[in-house]
C-alpha cells in the first residue's frame, strides 16, 4: 500500500499520471505505476511531441511508416500504437473498477479546437479505432468543442473534456454530459436512428471534466502585481498582492461545489438509475509553476470523493513523500466564493482571465504538434536523401 492507494481507499480521489510515452509500455513503468496506485493516465499533443522528439524509441517504427504514408499519419500510428498497449496494461484495473478508472487519454488533433464538425469525426474515428472500454477521446470545453461533446455522449463514447477554466464553461460542459446520457437514453427507449447501436444502459459511458489549476494562479498573479505596481496607497497594494496564489483554488472549489449541485436531484436521478455514472472533476495543471509556493498546493488542497487529480511524475513522487491525506476540496467554500469577489473588486476581470488562458492553451498545443510535424518532416527528408545515397 502507498499513499496514492490510500487517497483512493480513504478519500475516494483516483490519482492519474499526466504522462505517456513508449518507455512507459515497453519497460514496464506504467505496470510499476499501476501497482503504486496510479489509476489512469492523460497525455496531450505536448507530451506526444517531447515523448517522440526526445526519445530514439520511435526512430526505427517512424522510418519504417513514412515510407509508405504522410509524416502526420505515421505520427498518429506511433501514437495510436502506445495508447493501444498503455489501454491493455491498464484494462485490468478498468475492469476491477468498474469503468471508472484505468483509462488512457488521447486528444483529437489541437487544429480542430473551433471546429465542431471536425471534432466530432476525429473523436468518432479514435474510438472505432481503437475499440477499447478504457479509452478516453480528449476534446476541449471550447465553444465550438461542447456540442462535439453532448454529440459524442449521445453516440455512447467516453469523452475527457480538457482546457477547462471557468466555472461558467464548466456548467456548459456539465449540460453537455447530462444532455448527451439523455438523448442516449431516448435513443434506447426509442430504438437508433443515427450513430452506432446503443448499448442496454449507461454504465458503458464514462467522462471526466478536465478543470486546469495552476495556469490560473499564474495569469491572476500576473494582474494582480500589475495593479499593486499602479497603486498608489501601499495599503491597497499589499491588499491587492495579498490575493496572489488563490484564484485557482477559489474556482477549484467552487467547481466541485457545483459539481455537487448539478448531479443530484430528480433529473441526475432518473439518469443514474439508468446506470449513469457522474461526469468526475479532474484537476488538471497540478504541478506548481510559483516556486514560492507549496510544491503540492494544488493537491493536498483539492482531495475530495469523486474527483480525478492527473500529476506529472515530480508531482507524483512529491505526493508520495509528503502528500497529506485529509479531505480538502470541499472545506473554505465560503472563503473562496470572497476570494474571488476580491478579485473582481481589485480589477481582475476573470472572464478575460479564463478567454485568454483558453487561448493560449488550445495555441500551446497546436504550437506543439506543428513544431513536431516540421521535426519529423525534417526527419523523414533526411530518411529519404540517406536512403539515395
Amino acid at each position: 500500500m502507498t499513499k496514492l492507494h490510500e487517497l483512493f481507499d480513504q478519500q475516494g480521489q483516483s490519482p492519474w499520471i499526466d504522462n505517456l510515452k513508449r518507455s512507459y509500455v515497453t519497460d514496464g513503468e506504467l505496470a510499476r505505476l499501476a501497482g503504486e496506485g496510479i489509476r489512469g493516465v492523460t497525455s496531450n499533443p505536448t507530451i506526444f511531441a517531447k515523448a517522440i522528439q526526445g526519445s530514439e524509441d520511435y526512430d526505427a517504427d517512424f522510418a519504417k511508416l513514412v515510407a509508405t504514408m504522410s509524416v502526420e499519419d505515421a505520427y498518429w500510428e506511433l501514437v495510436i500504437d502506445d495508447v493501444t498497449r498503455a489501454l491493455a496494461i491498464l484494462r485490468p484495473l478498468h475492469d476491477g473498477s468498474g469503468g471508472t478508472d484505468g483509462f488512457i487519454s488521447l486528444e483529437v488533433a489541437p487544429s480542430l479546437a473551433y471546429d465542431t464538425n471536425g471534432t466530432i469525426d476525429a473523436a468518432r474515428h479514435l474510438h472505432q479505432r481503437i475499440a477499447a472500454p478504457n479509452l478516453y477521446v480528449k476534446i476541449p470545453a471550447t465553444a465550438k468543442g461542447v456540442p462535439a461533446i453532448r454529440k459524442m455522449i449521445s453516440e455512447g463514447h467516453s469523452i475527457n473534456v480538457t482546457l477547462i477554466f471557468s466555472i461558467e464553461r464548466y456548467d456548459a460542459v456539465i449540460e453537455a454530459y447530462i444532455s448527451g446520457l439523455e438523448e442516449l437514453a431516448y435513443r434506447q427507449i426509442t430504438g437508433p436512428d443515427v450513430g452506432p447501436a446503443p448499448v442496454s444502459n449507461l454504465t458503458g459511458v464514462c467522462s471526466v471534466a478536465s478543470f486546469f489549476v495552476s495556469r490560473v494562479d499564474t495569469e491572476v498573479d500576473r494582474r494582480l502585481e500589475s495593479l499593486a505596481a499602479q497603486a498608489s496607497d501601499p495599503g491597497k497594494a499589499e491588499r491587492i498582492l495579498a490575493l496572489r496564489g488563490k484564484a485557482a483554488l477559489a474556482q477549484a472549489k467552487l467547481a466541485y461545489k457545483l459539481f455537487q449541485q448539478r448531479f443530484s436531484g430528480p433529473r441526475w436521478e432518473a439518469l443514474a438509475a439508468r446506470g449513469a455514472k457522474v461526469q468526475r472533476p479532474l484537476w488538471a495543471s497540478t504541478s506548481t509553476k510559483n516556486p514560492a509556493y507549496p510544491d503540492l498546493l494544488y493537491v493536498d488542497n483539492l482531495i475530495g470523493p469523486d474527483t480525478v487529480n492527473t500529476m506529472p511524475d515530480a508531482t507524483v513522487e512529491a505526493f508520495l513523500d509528503h502528500g497529506v491525506l485529509a479531505r480538502t476540496v470541499d472545506t473554505g467554500v465560503e472563503e473562496a466564493e470572497a476570494t474571488l469577489d476580491a478579485l473582481k473588486v481589485a480589477g481582475v476581470d476573470m472572464a478575460d482571465v479564463t478567454k485568454v488562458l483558453e487561448d493560449e492553451g488550445v495555441a500551446s498545443f497546436a504550437k506543439s504538434f506543428d513544431e513536431m510535424m516540421q521535426r519529423l518532416t525534417d526527419k523523414a527528408n533526411a530518411l529519404a536523401a540517406r536512403s539515395q545515397d
